[in-house]
C-alpha cells in the first residue's frame, strides 16, 4: 500500500479547529519529514517541516508519536505542523484579509531525515476556513460607522460584541467572523485608515465609538440589555474608555491592552484625554535591527502623566484581562494590575486577569502561528512582540475559551465549565 496522508476532518476544517494528522502505509520504524506550507494572501509563504519515525506497524500518528530533534519543533505535538509555520520573509505576520476565502494548506511526506528533502513519499491539501456554514457576513455603513457584521446561523438574538483591532487600522475580520462561529453577533469595527476614515490616528472621537454600540444595542439580532467589548493592543485601551464613558456596555476583554489611553489624544464630549508619554531613547535596538520597545512609555502612575489614565472605575461592566507575560510591546501585566487596583480602590467588582507565562503580544485565536517581530507602523521599524511558540500557542487556545466562557456568563447569564488558568 502507498503511503497516504489522514486527515480529520478530511477536506476542511475551521481555522480556530484541531486537526487531526497521520500518515498511513509506511514501512515499520521508517523514518521520514513531515512538511507544511500556507500562502498568505500576497502570496508569501509560511512553513514548518518535522521529523517524525513511524510506529511498528508503519503508521505514524501525530497524536500518538513525538517529533524527533533537528525540525521546526519537537515532541508530542499534534498541531505543531500548523502553530510552527514559519514566515520565509523575515518580519512577516500570518493575517487572514478575506474571511470568505480558506487558507489552503500543503501536506507533504518525504523520505528520510536529511537537510534536503528526501523522495516525495505522499501529499494532501486541506482547506482552514474562517466562516462557518450559515454565518452572515453583512458590511456595515450605517452613519459614520465602518465596519462587518458577523451574524450566526438561526433566528437569534444573540449576545453582541464589538471588536477592535490595535494601532494597524483598517479592518481585520478574522477574529470577528471565528467568534461569530460560536453564537456571539460580532461587529469587526475600523476606527483609521480604512475607506473615508481619518488616514492617521492623531485624535479619536468616542462619538464615533458610541455610535457603534447604539447600533449594536438597536440590532434586531443583538441580545440585549447590554453588549461586550474585544480589544486587542490599542483597541484593548478604546474598549476599557468605551466602558467608561458610554452606556449600554456589560462586559469588557482586553488582549494584552493599556488602562491609560496610547498613541492618540482622545476626545469625548467635553472631555480630552491626553495619550501617555514616550521617551525614545528607552527603545533598545538590537544587532538583528529588531527593537524592544517595552520600556518606551511613560508610567501613568507619574507626573502629568497621570492624566492619560482611562477612569475605569466610573464603567459599569465586568472586565476580563488576558497578559501574555512576555509582552515586548508594552507592559500588559503592569497595565491588568494598576487596572484591578484602580477598580477595587473604588468598590467595584475585581476583574479577571489570566496570565500566559511565555505569551507574547500577539494572542491571536488559535492556530495561528506566533510572530516574534514584525513592523510596527507607528515606530516604523522592526519590533519584537516576545513569546515563545509552544507556550505562545497554548496560551492562544485557552485565552480562546476563556474570552467565550466570560462573554457567555455575562452576556447570557449562563456559567461555563471552564476554570480560571493563573
Amino acid at each position: 500500500m502507498a503511503p497516504s496522508i489522514r486527515l480529520s476532518p478530511a477536506a476542511r476544517s475551521l481555522f480556530d479547529e484541531p486537526l487531526a494528522i497521520a500518515v498511513q502505509g509506511l514501512g515499520p520504524r521508517q523514518q521520514v519529514t513531515l512538511r507544511t506550507s500556507l500562502r498568505d494572501e500576497t502570496g508569501e509563504l509560511f512553513q514548518a517541516s518535522a521529523r517524525y519515525q513511524a510506529g511498528d506497524d508503519g503508521e505514524l500518528d501525530l497524536a500518538r508519536c513525538p517529533a524527533l530533534p533537528g525540525g521546526s519543533f519537537a515532541g508530542l505535538e499534534p498541531m505543531g505542523p500548523l502553530w510552527a509555520l514559519q514566515p520565509q520573509k523575515p518580519f512577516w505576520r500570518l493575517v487572514k484579509r478575506d474571511v470568505q476565502s480558506p487558507f489552503l494548506l500543503q501536506l507533504e511526506v518525504f523520505e528520510g531525515h536529511g537537510e534536503r528533502p528526501g523522495r516525495l513519499l505522499a501529499r494532501a491539501q486541506h482547506e482552514r476556513a474562517f466562516l462557518r456554514d450559515g454565518v452572515r457576513r453583512v458590511p456595515v455603513r450605517a452613519g459614520r460607522i465602518r465596519a462587518t457584521l458577523f451574524l450566526p446561523p438561526g433566528s437569534g438574538p444573540f449576545p453582541g460584541i464589538i471588536d477592535l483591532y490595535g494601532a494597524g487600522g483598517g479592518l481585520p475580520e478574522y477574529r470577528a467572523c471565528l467568534l461569530a462561529n460560536h453564537g456571539f453577533a460580532v461587529l469587526a469595527l475600523a476606527f483609521y485608515n480604512y475607506e473615508d476614515l481619518p488616514k492617521g490616528m492623531k485624535e479619536l472621537h468616542l462619538e464615533y465609538f458610541e455610535e457603534a454600540v447604539n447600533y449594536m444595542l438597536q440590532h434586531t439580532q443583538v441580545k440585549g440589555p447590554g453588549i461586550g467589548l474585544l480589544g486587542h493592543s490599542k483597541g484593548g485601551d478604546l474598549c476599557v474608555s468605551m466602558a467608561s464613558f458610554l452606556k449600554g456596555i456589560t462586559a469588557t476583554a482586553l488582549i494584552n491592552g493599556s488602562v491609560a489611553n496610547v498613541g492618540a489624544v482622545l476626545r469625548y464630549k467635553d472631555i480630552t484625554l491626553p495619550p501617555l508619554g514616550i521617551n525614545p531613547k528607552r527603545i533598545k535596538v538590537g544587532k538583528s535591527g529588531i527593537a524592544d520597545i517595552v520600556d518606551a512609555l511613560n508610567s501613568p502612575l507619574e507626573g502629568p502623566d497621570q492624566q492619560s489614565f482611562i477612569p475605569l472605575e466610573k464603567a459599569e461592566c465586568s472586565f476580563l484581562f488576558i497578559v501574555g507575560q512576555d509582552d515586548h510591546n508594552w507592559k500588559s501585566e503592569f497595565f491588568a494590575v494598576e487596572g484591578s487596583k484602580r477598580l477595587q480602590a473604588h468598590g467595584k467588582e475585581k476583574p479577571e486577569i489570566v496570565c500566559y507565562p511565555g505569551a507574547g503580544h500577539y494572542i491571536e485565536p488559535p492556530f495561528f502561528p506566533m510572530c516574534a517581530a514584525s513592523m510596527h507602523l507607528l515606530v516604523g521599524k522592526p519590533v519584537m512582540w516576545g513569546g515563545e511558540p509552544k507556550a505562545h500557542c497554548e496560551a492562544q487556545i485557552d485565552a480562546w475559551q476563556q474570552i467565550q466562557a466570560f462573554f457567555r456568563k455575562h452576556l447570557t447569564g449562563k456559567p461555563s465549565g471552564t476554570s480560571g488558568k493563573l
